[in-house]
Order: structure tokens, then C-alpha cells, then sequence
């Protein structure tokens, strides 16, 4: 077995290690060209050649060389081809209805998203299209943008509501999501405080949108959801708004997550830090006080290339988080105004080219790490306590196996097979 710097021991769990293989396996995906387990005891990539993996009872039962490899009541061949954990996407907004491709004209033409936003557009014209659909409507729409996703490697999706902005609105959206659970492994979050209301945009009103969310949406949401998140920001909600925000959902037994520091610097992100949050996101203006809170509650950055992008946005200080140990994972932020987009494959290679990480950090970014944001350690990697859960690639056309080339060449990946919780969820012809 060899990495990208020669050699690697691959460690698997305890399990793994002490049983051998099993005698007879549920699923075997054998003879794969290369693996990356992400296993945390096995270096950062865990990269093992020639090997195959086998399922039982929905989990990794086993994996090593090929030669080696058990009986199975399904063995499916992938010579040649390239094997990751199941890719976690912990930042999207994918269930919402209505269309922004006229707002994406605006902004083209120099109009601010702020601008946007202050005038009724951005997230509140979604929030009026989405008030009038119904449940099935948005589950249809969610179960087909995750089907996507889905296409390209991934099997868990972190989906947030806050395209309702009423009780019964927010309530619909997480009804939605869990809907699509069928489709991959979602997690719900609850975001009431996503926008303020047009009915409530004045100075007069706006505490009494803060009121509803604690008092009204919060209590009829919270067993609907994993998660309680606010956007604090300008044209959004104030620090204060916000952590009164994050509390009442903390409360009622939610994890805590944020919206940080994207367009203007509030101080939310060493807020949410210090309430015990598992992951911030976006933090394009942390400051050196935000960036030490984060490091010191062990808080991971979820940094979200498809929006700078979008937004004509400066990066993140990369660097300085990277130095204080900060844990950094990276999402599609699927959402219709400000990142439409699809492939987690397009945000390794944005990430790279326009926030600086390393090939090796984007990956960690789209599984162990991204499943550590979402207080999830059983996502984003192969061995004997995480979950089943694989997608197998080719490599592009000319290229050797590995992720090089698939974080290198953006965004043209798709899966071949996708194994979640042990059984194959999608396969292609070709196998």
C-alpha cells in the first residue's frame, strides 16, 4: 500500500482488525485500484491499494487486499476504479420552491445581494413561492436536487429550513426534508432566522419576528430538527437577536450552529463557539478573537467556496485558521440565489483554487471532517464504527486513481456505485 508520500500503514478498528473477515458477507465491493478509508487511526487519507471491502448488517465488516477478500452474497467488481467514504454536503438549504435566475441578472450587472435582499428579493421572494407550495411539492423538488447530489458520491445531506419564516411554513419545510430521507441521510436543521419577514422589516416590528421564532416556531420545530442555526448579518439578525436565537433552540436540546461573519463582521461566530456550536459557516470577516473562540471550543469552519463565487466575495483567512488548529470542512451550500450548486466535486476544486486549501484538506473537507461538523463521527470515513456508507469512481480519462485527479478536474464526477448503510442505493450500467 502506498500514498501520495510513498508508503502508509492503513490502522482499521479494533473490530476490523481482531475478527478478520467475515465468512460470509451481505455486499463485497472488491478489487478497487485504491481506497481512501479516511479512517482518523490511519493517517489522514488511510489510502490502501488492490483491496476490497465487505457489509454486513449495514456496516463495514471488512476491509483489505483484494486477494484476501470473503465470500459475499453480492460482489460487485470495481477493478480499476476509486473507492471514498460517502461524501457529506453540511451546508445546504435544499428544499425551497420559485426561481432566482432574474435576480442572477441583477447581480451580474453590479446590484449588491444585500441590496437585493433590503429590497424584498433574494431570500424573501423564495420565501413567498415556497409559503405557497405544499409539502409534496417541496419534498418532489428536495428528493430531485438530492438525487443529485447523491449522482455525485454523496449520502448525507445536512438540509436546513428557513424559506417559511412562519410556524407552519418552517414546520413544512423540516416535514419536507424528512421526506427525502429516502433519498440520502438527511440532517434537519431549523433556521426560522434566516431572514426578517417583510411584514415585520420595521424597527418597530422586527422583535416581535424574534419573539415568534423562540415562542412559536422553535417549540413546534425542534423535534423536527438536529440543529438550531441563525444568519446574523447585516440586513439579517443582530448579535444579541441571535444568541437569544441559539439559546432558546439550545434549550430545547438542539445543537447549535451559525451563519457567520459572511458579509459583515458581528462577533456571532466566537458567540456560537462559546454556546457549544459544532460547526460556523462562511466566516469570509472572522476576526482574530472569532478564529481563537473557535480553536479554543473545538468548533469547525464550514467555508462555503460556492458563494464567495457567486457573491464576487473575498476568502476566508484561511491561513490564520489553519494555524490555530480550526477544523475546516467544505459544502455545496445548494441554495436558488446565492450558490446554486450541485456537485461537491466543483466545491474541492473551488476550494482549492480560491480559498487555498491543500487537494488532501478538501477531501477530509467533503467527509471525515464535514461529519465532525455536523456532530456526526460516524460520517466521512470506513472502518469498524462509522457507517456503511461508499461511492466508487473512475478516474478521469487519462488519469491515475486517485483524488487528484477528481479534485484537480472540477465538477465532471459521477458515481458509478453509491452504498449507503450497506446496500447499493445506486449503481450504473457499467457495473
Amino acid at each position: 500500500m502506498s500514498g501520495p508520500d510513498g508508503p502508509v500503514s492503513v490502522g482499521l478498528g479494533p473490530a476490523l482488525r481482531s475478527g478478520g473477515p467475515p465468512a460470509q458477507a451481505e455486499l463485497l465491493v472488491h478489487n478497487l485500484a485504491c481506497l481512501y478509508t479516511c479512517d482518523p487511526a490511519a493517517g489522514p487519507l488511510g489510502r490502501q491499494e488492490q483491496c476490497s471491502i465487505a457489509f454486513v448488517d449495514g456496516r463495514v465488516a471488512w476491509i483489505g487486499p483484494a486477494a484476501h477478500a470473503p465470500g459475499a452474497d453480492e460482489v460487485i467488481d470495481c477493478a480499476g476504479l476509486i473507492g471514498v467514504p460517502g461524501l457529506v454536503d453540511c451546508h445546504t438549504h435544499a428544499i425551497w420552491a420559485g426561481s432566482r435566475s432574474g435576480e442572477f441578472r441583477r447581480r451580474l450587472a453590479g446590484t449588491p445581494y444585500t441590496q437585493i435582499l433590503e429590497e424584498g428579493g433574494g431570500i424573501l421572494s423564495t420565501v413567498a413561492a415556497t409559503r405557497r407550495a405544499s409539502r409534496d411539492d417541496l419534498a418532489c423538488l428536495g428528493r430531485l436536487r438530492l438525487e443529485g447530489l447523491r449522482s455525485h458520491g454523496v449520502t448525507t445531506v445536512e438540509v436546513k429550513s428557513g424559506y417559511g419564516l412562519s410556524p407552519d411554513a418552517e414546520e413544512k419545510i423540516l416535514d419536507a426534508a424528512w421526506d427525502c430521507q429516502d433519498t440520502v441521510r438527511v440532517v434537519p436543521t431549523f433556521l426560522g432566522a434566516h431572514a426578517i419577514p417583510e411584514a415585520y422589516r420595521s424597527s418597530r416590528l422586527r422583535g416581535a419576528y424574534v419573539r415568534q421564532v423562540i415562542e412559536e416556531q422553535l417549540p413546534r420545530c425542534a423535534e423536527l430538527a438536529d440543529f438550531v442555526d441563525v444568519y446574523c448579518d447585516r440586513g439579517a439578525f443582530d448579535l444579541d437577536e441571535s444568541r437569544a436565537i441559539l439559546e432558546a433552540g439550545r434549550a430545547l436540546g438542539l445543537s447549535v450552529r451559525a451563519h457567520a461573519e459572511q458579509v459583515s463582521h458581528t462577533g456571532i461566530a466566537a458567540v456560537a463557539a462559546a454556546l457549544g456550536a459544532t460547526c460556523v459557516d462562511h466566516l469570509e470577516r472572522i476576526d482574530s478573537a472569532g478564529i481563537a473562540a473557535m480553536a479554543a471550543h473545538g468548533t469547525v469552519g464550514v467555508l462555503l467556496p460556492g458563494a464567495q463565487l457567486y457573491l464576487r466575495d473575498s476568502a476566508p483567512p484561511v491561513d490564520a485558521l489553519r494555524e490555530a488548529g480550526v477544523p475546516l470542512a467544505i459544502a455545496t451550500d445548494l441554495n436558488p440565489g446565492s450558490s446554486p450548486v450541485h456537485c461537491p466535486w466543483t466545491i474541492a476544486t473551488l476550494a482549492c483554487i480560491t480559498q487555498g486549501f491543500t487537494v488532501e484538506e478538501a477531501f477530509l473537507g467533503l467527509t471525515r471532517t464535514a461529519g465532525q461538523a455536523l456532530g456526526r463521527p460516524e460520517l466521512g470515513w470506513l472502518g469498524a464504527c462509522s457507517v456503511g456508507d461508499l461511492a466508487v469512481f473512475a478516474a478521469p480519462p487519462g488519469e491515475p486513481a486517485g483524488i487528484d485527479g477528481l479534485v484537480q478536474q472540477m465538477g465532471a464526477h459521477r458515481a458509478l456505485l453509491v452504498v449507503r448503510d450497506g446496500t447499493v442505493v445506486l449503481r450504473d450500467d457499467a457495473l
